[in-house]
């Protein structure tokens, strides 16, 4: 059961939850971006908002998902998406743009600009962070 902020409307696990408190619109996020850039995220957001128990909220530069605990987050920039996500051992590859270890655990950074770069490879890295956290 979650709880929604009566100040920023932000939607989060627990009653009081400690948050960046700061009422931010998807459309505040993604100004100036574009449309390439937004529809990629639409492509993201379609697909991983039909996975059970997702919370996803705006904080104020990203997009949050939290199944138990934040699994995703979705920095826009001028030109790309930062896609951070995590993993029980270190990612490497041509997509990784960066991976390091926090805890028990990896963080793990994609950054994308165009429809093309979005693969089962990247929505199954998502996935396994789903189920990690």
């Amino acid at each position: 059961m979650s709880w929604t902020c009566p100040i920023c409307e932000r939607e989060l696990l627990k009653v009081n939850q400690i948050h960046y408190c700061i009422k931010v619109g998807l459309d505040t996020l993604f100004a100036g971006r574009s449309p390439e850039l937004i529809l990629v995220f639409d492509k993201i957001l379609a697909e991983v908002a039909g996975w059970d128990d997702v919370l996803i909220s705006t904080s104020k530069n990203c997009i949050v998902f939290v199944h138990k605990q934040t699994f995703f987050v979705i920095r826009p920039m001028q030109k790309q998406l930062d896609l951070k996500f995590y993993s029980k051992t270190r990612l490497e590859g041509p997509m990784i743009f960066k991976s390091a270890q926090n805890a028990r655990r990896f963080e793990n950074n994609v950054r994308i600009s165009a429809l093309t770069e979005l693969n089962m490879q990247l929505f199954g890295l998502i996935r396994d962070s789903y189920i990690l956290l």
